[in-house]
C-alpha cells in the first residue's frame, strides 16, 4: 500500500488516474470503528478510540440483540436494542490527489446520522433509506492522517412499523475527480423508443465546473452497438452548472425483459471526468385496458413486497444474501418487487436489473399524520426533508430497467383528509420532474371503505390508483377491482398489497370454527383467499398485477413472544412454505406439484388427515402405500368454445372442483404418500412425502460453493435433520453447533421460528421443523472452506466451499492502524 501511494504521489502511475477519466471510486467500507453507545466528544480528530470495536461496513447492531420483551422498539422493532452508536474510521489521503474534489457517500445510514470529518460537522441526515453524500475537501489533510466519524440515533422509540436496524447498514463510497466533473448522478438516460429493430436513447448529462475559471466541455457517449454522435459541446462559467442531451440510435436492440434482462453499458466522458451508466433498454405503457406493457407484451406483476431486511444478518445484507432470495422468488414465479415501504438498498436493484424484476420503488410509509403503532417515524421530518429524500431517491433510482413504477407512499393518513391532495400533488409533481418516464402510484388501504370511495381529488392526481387489499371491504371480497373499472373506466389499477395465506413453516393448527361445528386444519382454508384473488386478476386484463404481502416472513411488525411477522411465502431463512408452492402453482409454467402437509402423525392412525396439492398440472392421481386415492382435475382458466357448438381448442379436463388446489380426506397410516401429475395426458411430475422415524444424522446443502474471497461474498447453509432414510424429521429441534475452518466467519445463523429468541450471532441454532440456516462470509484470503454441523447423537455433516482470489481495487483512501 506504501508503494501504491508512493508511486501515485510520484506520478507513475498514469493509467490508473485516468481509468474513469481521471475520477477514482473506492469502496470506504473497510477499517471502521464502532462503539454501541453515546460518546461525548468523539468526532474531534484526536478522540482516542483505540478500545473501540474494529469492523467492516455494512453493520447493524441492533441484530446482535438480545431480545428483551420491554425493548424500547417493542413489537414493530422485534423487541432488538437499538440506541445511539459511533463509527469513526482513520485514513490517509495522497498527496497526489490534492486539488481534487473528494466525496464521501452513505447508501444509507439508519437513522438521523451526523457526519464529521476532522472534527467539522459536514452535516446531518435523518431519513435511514435514502442515499447522501458531503464534499470532504475543505477539511480533509491530504498527505496526513484524517478521521471520519458518525453518530447514528436511532433512540427515539418505536421509530418505525417494521425492524429498521440500526447503524451504517448500507455502502459507503468515496470519490476523487476533478473539480470540472460530471455531477453526482448526472447521467440520466432515457428510452425514448424502443423495438426489435431499433432504439432510441436519451442521454442527458449535468456538469459542474468546480475550477476558477471557464471552461470549454465536450461531451460523448460511447455504447455498445450504438451509432456514434458527435460530442456534445458547451462552455461553462467557473462555478456554474449545466445540462447537455444527447441522443444515441441503438440498432436491432437486446431489449431488457424478465426473461431476457440485458443490459448495456454507457460510457459518458468530458476528457477531465467519465462515469460509466448499466443500461436497460426497455419501453414500458400502462393501458386502463390492457395493463401493464412492456416492449409492446402484456405483462401481468406476479409480485411480492419485500422489507429491507435479510434475517439473520438484520439490515446488513450482503450481496449474495439477496441474490440467493431474488433467485428462490424467482424459482417461484415472482416477476416483480414492491420496496415496502422505503427506498431499498440500491444493490437490491442492481441485482433486480441483473436477474430480470420489475419493480415497485417507494418513497414513505408516512406523510404528516402518524401512524398509531410508532411514536417517532418519519412524520417528524417529513415537512422539512421530503423533497430532499425524494430527489435523493428518484435521481438515484431512474436509470434502473427494473424501476416501473414509483410509489409515494403506503397507507398514509392523508387520503380522505382535505390537505392530503396538496401534498400528493407536490410530490407527483417532483416525480414528474425528475422522471416523466414513470408512473406514480401510492399504496391506499382506503380506495373504497364502507363508507364509499376514496375522494376523487386525491386518487385523481395519482398515475396509477394502488389498492391495498382491493378484496377486504363489504362485496368487494367478490367483486375485486370490477365496480371501479366500470365507474372509471380510464383509471389504471394495480393490487399494491395484498394478503398472502401466512402460516408458520412446518405447523398445521386448527381454526376455531362457528359454534356448533368441529375445528378444522387452517390449512384447508389458507388458499381459498389468494385463489380468487389471483383468479380474478388473471381473467381480467386491465388488472396490472398484485403484489402479496410478503415475500418473506420479515423482522418486527409482532407481538411477544413473536420477534417476526409470519405473512411470507419463505420464513426467514429463505425456506420455503406450503404457501410458496401456491404461488408457483398459479405463476409458473413449469410442471409443479406439492402435497401437504407432512406425513408424520404419530398417534393419528385411521384419523382422517385432509391432504392438499397445489399443481399447475391438470391431472393428479393420490397413492396412499401404492393404493390409489382416486384422481382429481383441475383447469384455470377454463376455455370456452371456439369455431363451433362444443368446440374446443384443446380437450376439456372435465376438472372436479372450481378451486385452485386439489384436496382428498385421507384416513392416516404411516407410509409413502405419492401423487403423480398428468399433463394433456402424459406424466407431467411426482411428489412423494414419506413418514419420518427418528432423528438420525444432520445434511448441509449450501447455496453456492464457489466464492470470492473479498470478504463480502457470502454464502447460506441449509441444515436438514434426517432419519436413517435421509427424510426429514418434521418435528425434529436437536441443537446444531456449527464450525468454519478457513478463510470464512460465521455471519449469523437461523431457524425461522418466529418466537426463536436464540441470538443470530451465535455457533449454534436449535432446529425448527427439522431444519436450520448457518450465513457464512469471506475473508481476504483465499482457499478451501469447511463448514461443519454437529448436533448430540447424531452423524455429523460437512459442506467443502472454495474461496477463490478477488481482484483487488487500489484503496488510495485505505483505513489507518
Amino acid at each position: 500500500m506504501r508503494c501504491l501511494r508512493l508511486l501515485l504521489a510520484l506520478g507513475l502511475l498514469p493509467p490508473l488516474a485516468r481509468a474513469e477519466g481521471g475520477r477514482l471510486r473506492e469502496n470506504f467500507d473497510f477499517g471502521w470503528r464502532f462503539l454501541r453507545g453515546d460518546a461525548a466528544g468523539a468526532e474531534a480528530l484526536s478522540y482516542p478510540d483505540g478500545g473501540w470495536r474494529r469492523l467492516d461496513l455494512p453493520h447493524d447492531w441492533s441484530i446482535e440483540g438480545p431480545y428483551d420483551a420491554a425493548a424500547p422498539s417493542g413489537g414493530p422493532g422485534g423487541y432488538l436494542p437499538t440506541g445511539v452508536g459511533w463509527y469513526r474510521k482513520h485514513f490517509e489521503a495522497p498527496a497526489a490527489q490534492a486539488g481534487r474534489r473528494i466525496e464521501i457517500q452513505f447508501d444509507g445510514v439508519y437513522r438521523d446520522s451526523e457526519v464529521w470529518l476532522n472534527g467539522h460537522l459536514l452535516g446531518r441526515w435523518p431519513y435511514g433509506y435514502t442515499t447522501f453524500r458531503y464534499d470532504l475537501t475543505p477539511y480533509l489533510v491530504f498527505g496526513g492522517p484524517n478521521v471520519i466519524a458518525v453518530r447514528v440515533d436511532n433512540s427515539r422509540q418505536p421509530g418505525s412499523r417494521w425492524y429498521s436496524g440500526s447503524g451504517i447498514d448500507r455502502n459507503v463510497w468515496l470519490t476523487a475527480s476533478d473539480p470540472l466533473r460530471i455531477a453526482p448522478e448526472g447521467v440520466t438516460v432515457v428510452t425514448r423508443s424502443a423495438t426489435a429493430d431499433a432504439a432510441t436513447l436519451e442521454v442527458r448529462t449535468r456538469v459542474r465546473n468546480g475550477r476558477g475559471e471557464a471552461a470549454e466541455v465536450r461531451v460523448s457517449q460511447r455504447l455498445e452497438g450504438a451509432l456514434e454522435e458527435e460530442p456534445a459541446a458547451l462552455r461553462l462559467e467557473a462555478g456554474a452548472e449545466a445540462e447537455v442531451t444527447s441522443v444515441l440510435t441503438l440498432p436491432h436492440p437486446r431489449l431488457w425483459s424478465p426473461e431476457h434482462p440485458a443490459l448495456y453499458r454507457l460510457r459518458t466522458d468530458i476528457g477531465t471526468d467519465a462515469v460509466e451508466t448499466s443500461v436497460g433498454v426497455r419501453a414500458i405503457a400502462y393501458d386502463a385496458e390492457r395493463g401493464f406493457l412492456l416492449n409492446g407484451r402484456p405483462v401481468k406483476l406476479l409480485g411480492m413486497c419485500l422489507h429491507q431486511d435479510g434475517g439473520a444478518v438484520g439490515s446488513a445484507v450482503p450481496e449474495a444474501v439477496w441474490e440467493r432470495r431474488l433467485r428462490l422468488l424467482q424459482a417461484m414465479g415472482c416477476n416483480a418487487i414492491r420496496t415496502s415501504h422505503n427506498p431499498p438498498d440500491p444493490a437490491l436493484l442492481e441485482l433486480c436489473d441483473r436477474l430480470g424484476f420489475l419493480v415497485m420503488d417507494e418513497a414513505f410509509d408516512e406523510w404528516t399524520v402518524r401512524k398509531p403503532q410508532i411514536k417517532f417515524g418519519y412524520s417528524a421530518f417529513f415537512p422539512e426533508w421530503h423533497q430532499r429524500d425524494l430527489e435523493a431517491m428518484i435521481r438515484r433510482d431512474r436509470n434502473h430497467p427494473s424501476v416501473v413504477m414509483w410509489s409515494a407512499g403506503n397507507e398514509i393518513g392523508e387520503q380522505w383528509s382535505p390537505r392530503g391532495p396538496a401534498i400528493l400533488r407536490e410530490l407527483v409533481e417532483t416525480f414528474h420532474r425528475e422522471d416523466p418516464t414513470r408512473p406514480v402510484t401510492a399504496a391506499m388501504d382506503r380506495v373504497f371503505t364502507d363508507a364509499g370511495r376514496a375522494p376523487a381529488a386525491f386518487t385523481g392526481l395519482l398515475d396509477i390508483v394502488g389498492y391495498n387489499y382491493v378484496d377486504r371491504w363489504l362485496d368487494r371480497r367478490e367483486t375485486y377491482f370490477g365496480p371501479d373499472h366500470a365507474a372509471f373506466p380510464e383509471r389504471r389499477m394495480v393490487g399494491t398489497e395484498d394478503a398472502s395465506a401466512p402460516a408458520v413453516r412446518g405447523e398445521y393448527p386448527e381454526r376455531a370454527a362457528p359454534a356448533g361445528t368441529p375445528p378444522r386444519p387452517l390449512y384447508l382454508s389458507a388458499p381459498v383467499r389468494t385463489e380468487q384473488l389471483w383468479k380474478f386478476a388473471l381473467t381480467h386484463a386491465y388488472v396490472i398485477g398484485h403484489f402479496m404481502w410478503t415475500g418473506f416472513d420479515y423482522l418486527g411488525e409482532s407481538r411477544w413472544p413473536a420477534k417476526a411477522s409470519s405473512s411470507g411465502a419463505l420464513d426467514t431463512c429463505g425456506f420455503p412454505k406450503d404457501t410458496y408452492y401456491l404461488y408457483q402453482s398459479i405463476f409458473s409454467p413449469r410442471p409443479m406439484l406439492h402435497l401437504l402437509p407432512h406425513w408424520t402423525w404419530p398417534g393419528r392412525e385411521g384419523k382422517v388427515v385432509p391432504v392438499l396439492a397445489y399443481t399447475n398440472c391438470e391431472v393428479v392421481e393420490l397413492f396412499l402405500n401404492g393404493r390409489s386415492l382416486g384422481a382429481k382435475a383441475r383447469e384455470f382458466p377454463r376455455p370456452g368454445t371456439q369455431g363451433g357448438w362444443n368446440t374446443y381448442a384443446r380437450p376439456p379436463v372435465f376438472p372436479t372442483t372450481a378451486d385452485l388446489h386439489l384436496e382428498w380426506d385421507v384416513p392416516y397410516e404411516a407410509g409413502e404418500l405419492k401423487a403423480v401429475g398428468y399433463r394433456g395426458g402424459a406424466v407431467a411430475c411426482t411428489e412423494t412425502v414419506r413418514t419420518a422415524g427418528v432423528p438420525a444424522a444432520l445434511e448441509i446443502v449450501p447455496d453456492r460453493t464457489a466464492l470470492r474471497a473479498d470478504a463480502r461474498d457470502a454464502a447460506s447453509l441449509e441444515v436438514r435433520v434426517v432419519d436413517a432414510q435421509g427424510t426429514v424429521v418434521p418435528g425434529a429441534s436437536n441443537r446444531v453447533s456449527f464450525s468454519v475452518e478457513g478463510p470464512a466467519v460465521l455471519l449469523g445463523v437461523d431457524n425461522g421460528d418466529p418466537q426463536s429468541h436464540e441470538p443470530y450471532q451465535a455457533g449454534r441454532r436449535d432446529a425448527f421443523h427439522g431444519l436450520c440456516l448457518a450465513v457464512i462470509q469471506t475473508r481476504r484470503e483465499a482457499g478451501p472452506i469447511r463448514v461443519t454441523a454437529r448436533a448430540d447423537g447424531l452423524r455429523e455433516a460437512a459442506a467443502e466451499l472454495a474461496s477463490a482470489p478477488a481482484p483487488e481495487a487500489p484503496a488510495l483512501f485505505g483505513a489507518l492502524p
